[in-house]
């Protein structure tokens, strides 16, 4: 009887009873909703619905998205994609089967992390990330596309950035959804940026989108899409996220910026700076202006003066002054010019220059020509100088230079 007691102590269920009370402690147990960190195996799809097992490496557990919640999903989780899930648990009593409905579901950090990283040295293996691959930006850029989210606040700083920097750019906005699983809608914006760019005049492409988790900037990460960035035909720079966040399209960007807003600074020129410049080569050009005016002045001035050295007038003055000069010359160099500073000529009796006491004797008559007439006398007696020491003896030179400038005084003279 004491087996019988112990035996009504114990409840007792049916199986209906039983899996209903479990079900009723699960729901006491658990939050409607919570968030499960977790690893995504074997993801199918049956009859619209999307099937998966939920791992962490010690245990699995069954998850599910029904269809109505999949058409939702901004991300659909593939074979080993880390993940953090929003879900309720979902017990069936007929079964006694317990799983996770999931409600919504995105990347979780780890598993971005691992993605980005089979993207890199997929791409770097290619050589797609080598720096000899970056385009120069365009100096002064006429027309740009924006590719961002429409309307956001990146947006309003970007434009408001590339008026005030500088106006005359003209930006070309392509709204582009930056969330979820979007890629191959970038992808698509990217290649018809690409292909109008030469008929739209575009001259570089912005990809850019605000700041957000590293989990919400996984799209970014795509191989497609970095394939499209760096097969665009013209220059592209990249502003997603923060400083801090490196994203596959910032290592494969022809240039990245830490912010949207610094991607317009980068490629924009300043407008402030523009103007100094310009009056800087203003006040450059004006100078080098007045230089050339100045030498072509003087070079001016010097052909007036040459000109004006060539005109008759001027040679013919120029002439008289040089034969005023050769008088002066041949006045200072004339025996009358001699005579009048008291200088004589001696002749002898036929009218030769009497340069030497030697040519004449006591009694021979001789002129004597001063400055102002002639007269004549007689030798009355001859007196010799005597040599110096030393000195040879004079004799008299009929074509000594004496002798020759006597001759020449004598026929410069008036008869």
């Amino acid at each position: 009887m004491s087996g019988s007691g112990e035996t009504s102590a114990i409840p007792r269920y049916g199986v209906s009873e039983l899996t209903q009370a479990i079900g009723s402690l699960l729901e006491r147990g658990f939050a409607p909703r919570f968030l499960l960190d977790a690893t995504v195996s074997r993801p199918q799809t049956k009859k619209g619905h999307l099937w998966l097992t939920l791992v962490d490496g010690q245990a699995s557990i069954s998850g599910v998205v029904w269809a109505s919640q999949l058409a939702k999903l901004s991300f659909v989780p593939a074979e080993g994609d880390g993940v953090v899930v929003v879900g309720k648990l979902n017990f069936w009593a007929s079964r006694a089967t317990l799983c996770v409905q999931v409600l919504d579901v995105r990347p979780s950090l780890s598993g971005v992390l691992r993605q980005f990283e089979r993207v890199r040295e997929l791409l770097s293996d290619e050589g797609l990330l080598d720096p000899l691959l970056k385009r120069p930006l365009p100096a002064v850029p006429q027309r740009i596309a924006l590719l961002t989210s429409v309307p956001s606040s990146a947006l309003a700083d970007m434009l408001r950035t590339a008026a005030e920097r500088w106006p005359a750019a003209e930006v070309i906005v392509v709204p582009i959804p930056v969330q979820g699983s979007v890629e191959a809608q970038i992808c698509a914006a990217v290649e018809r940026v690409g292909t109008q760019a030469q008929e739209l005049g575009i001259d570089a492409l912005v990809l850019a989108r605000g700041g957000g988790s590293r989990e919400d900037l996984a799209v970014f990460d795509g191989e497609q899409l970095a394939r499209c960035i760096t097969a665009c035909p013209i220059p592209v720079v990249s502003g997603v996220g923060h400083e801090d966040d490196t994203t596959i399209c910032d290592l494969v960007a022809d240039y990245r910026a830490a912010t949207p807003t610094a991607a317009l600074i980068a490629l924009l020129p300043d407008r402030s700076m523009a103007l100094q410049g310009i009056s800087q080569l203003k006040r450059h050009v004006r100078d080098v202006i007045q230089f050339q005016v100045q030498g072509c002045k003087h070079q001016l001035q010097s052909q007036w003066e040459r000109l004006l050295g060539l005109h008759p007038q001027h040679l013919l003055q120029r002439e008289r002054q040089l034969l005023d000069h050769r008088r002066q010359l041949l006045q200072a160099l004339s025996p009358q010019h001699l005579l009048g500073r008291g200088f004589s000529l001696v002749r002898d009796g036929q009218g030769q220059i009497v340069s030497s006491v030697g040519q004449l004797k006591a009694g021979d008559g001789v002129m004597i020509e001063l400055a102002d007439g002639a007269l004549d006398a007689t030798v009355g007696h001859i007196h010799r100088h005597q040599p110096c020491p030393g000195q040879p003896k004079a004799k008299p030179n009929r074509s000594s230079p004496t002798r020759r400038m006597g001759k020449a005084a004598t026929e410069s003279l008036p008869t």
